[in-house]
Protein backbone atom coordinates (compact mmCIF):
# COMPACT_ATOMS: atom_id res chain seq x y z
CA UNK A 1 0.00 0.00 0.00
CA UNK A 2 1.09 3.49 -0.73
CA UNK A 3 0.41 6.72 1.06
CA UNK A 4 -2.80 6.68 -1.09
CA UNK A 5 -3.72 3.74 1.01
CA UNK A 6 -4.13 5.69 4.37
CA UNK A 7 -7.37 7.69 5.36
CA UNK A 8 -8.55 9.64 8.23
CA UNK A 9 -11.69 9.01 9.90
CA UNK A 10 -13.05 11.47 12.13
CA UNK A 11 -15.47 10.34 15.11
CA UNK A 12 -18.11 13.11 15.40
CA UNK A 13 -21.27 14.12 17.39
CA UNK A 14 -23.15 17.06 18.90
CA UNK A 15 -23.48 17.53 22.85
CA UNK A 16 -27.13 19.03 21.73
CA UNK A 17 -28.32 16.25 19.36
CA UNK A 18 -31.19 14.19 20.58
CA UNK A 19 -29.13 11.24 20.87
CA UNK A 20 -27.13 12.76 23.49
CA UNK A 21 -29.92 13.72 25.35
CA UNK A 22 -31.71 10.76 25.50
CA UNK A 23 -28.28 9.24 26.32
CA UNK A 24 -27.88 11.60 29.48
CA UNK A 25 -30.98 10.64 30.43
CA UNK A 26 -31.01 7.51 31.04
CA UNK A 27 -30.55 5.90 34.56
CA UNK A 28 -26.76 6.11 35.91
CA UNK A 29 -26.70 2.05 36.76
CA UNK A 30 -27.86 2.08 32.60
CA UNK A 31 -26.07 4.34 31.18
CA UNK A 32 -22.66 2.89 33.03
CA UNK A 33 -23.88 -0.55 31.72
CA UNK A 34 -23.86 0.64 28.14
CA UNK A 35 -20.42 2.12 28.56
CA UNK A 36 -19.20 -0.73 29.55
CA UNK A 37 -20.52 -2.72 26.44
CA UNK A 38 -19.58 0.37 24.22
CA UNK A 39 -16.19 -0.26 25.70
CA UNK A 40 -15.72 -3.81 24.87
CA UNK A 41 -17.14 -3.64 21.25
CA UNK A 42 -14.80 -0.76 20.35
CA UNK A 43 -11.87 -2.78 21.70
CA UNK A 44 -12.75 -6.32 19.71
CA UNK A 45 -13.32 -2.91 16.83
CA UNK A 46 -9.39 -2.37 17.31
CA UNK A 47 -8.45 -5.96 17.70
CA UNK A 48 -10.68 -6.77 14.26
CA UNK A 49 -8.91 -3.60 12.63
CA UNK A 50 -5.74 -3.95 14.11
CA UNK A 51 -3.30 -4.40 11.04
CA UNK A 52 -5.25 -1.65 9.42
CA UNK A 53 -4.58 0.83 11.74
CA UNK A 54 -1.94 3.35 12.19
CA UNK A 55 -2.99 5.61 14.78
CA UNK A 56 -5.50 6.05 17.12
CA UNK A 57 -6.55 9.63 18.35
CA UNK A 58 -8.60 10.49 20.83
CA UNK A 59 -10.69 11.20 22.48
CA UNK A 60 -10.16 14.97 21.61
CA UNK A 61 -10.32 17.86 24.24
CA UNK A 62 -11.43 21.46 23.96
CA UNK A 63 -10.97 23.21 20.70
CA UNK A 64 -8.91 26.96 19.72
CA UNK A 65 -9.74 28.41 16.72
CA UNK A 66 -7.13 30.74 15.32
CA UNK A 67 -8.04 33.26 12.15
CA UNK A 68 -7.37 36.96 11.90
CA UNK A 69 -8.91 37.82 14.67
CA UNK A 70 -6.30 35.88 17.11
CA UNK A 71 -7.33 32.68 19.44
CA UNK A 72 -10.56 32.05 20.74
CA UNK A 73 -12.45 29.19 22.30
CA UNK A 74 -14.99 27.19 20.08
CA UNK A 75 -16.50 23.84 20.49
CA UNK A 76 -17.52 21.50 17.34
CA UNK A 77 -18.54 18.15 16.41
CA UNK A 78 -15.28 16.02 16.71
CA UNK A 79 -14.40 13.54 19.54
CA UNK A 80 -11.54 11.33 18.20
CA UNK A 81 -9.68 10.48 15.10
CA UNK A 82 -8.08 7.18 13.84
CA UNK A 83 -5.93 6.70 10.90
CA UNK A 84 -6.19 3.61 8.82
CA UNK A 85 -4.78 1.88 5.93
CA UNK A 86 -7.16 0.40 3.26
CA UNK A 87 -7.41 -1.12 -0.62
CA UNK A 88 -9.91 1.77 -1.20
CA UNK A 89 -11.47 4.51 0.13
CA UNK A 90 -14.77 2.24 0.01
CA UNK A 91 -12.85 -0.57 2.28
CA UNK A 92 -11.79 2.14 4.44
CA UNK A 93 -15.18 3.45 4.76
CA UNK A 94 -16.84 -0.21 5.69
CA UNK A 95 -14.43 -0.62 8.61
CA UNK A 96 -16.50 1.66 10.20
CA UNK A 97 -19.97 0.36 9.64
CA UNK A 98 -21.66 -0.55 12.63
CA UNK A 99 -19.08 1.03 14.78
CA UNK A 100 -19.75 1.26 18.59
CA UNK A 101 -18.88 4.90 18.45
CA UNK A 102 -22.63 5.55 16.91
CA UNK A 103 -24.27 1.81 17.51
CA UNK A 104 -23.96 1.73 21.24
CA UNK A 105 -22.48 5.70 22.15
CA UNK A 106 -24.38 8.34 21.19
CA UNK A 107 -21.75 9.52 18.39
CA UNK A 108 -23.54 10.33 15.40
CA UNK A 109 -21.28 9.20 12.62
CA UNK A 110 -17.88 8.62 11.12
CA UNK A 111 -16.96 10.26 8.07
CA UNK A 112 -13.53 9.17 6.43
CA UNK A 113 -11.56 11.06 3.86
CA UNK A 114 -8.52 9.96 1.86
CA UNK A 115 -4.99 11.36 3.56
CA UNK A 116 -3.44 12.91 0.08
CA UNK A 117 0.14 12.82 -0.71
CA UNK A 118 1.96 16.54 -0.02
CA UNK A 119 2.47 17.78 -3.80
CA UNK A 120 6.50 17.61 -4.02
CA UNK A 121 7.20 15.75 -1.24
Amino acid sequence: MSTNDTYLAVFLGSKESAKMAAWNALPEAERKAKEKEGMAAWHAWVQKHQGAIQAMGGPLGKTKKVDTKGVADIANEMGAFTVVRAASHEAAAKMFENHPHFAIFPGERVEIMPVLPIPGG
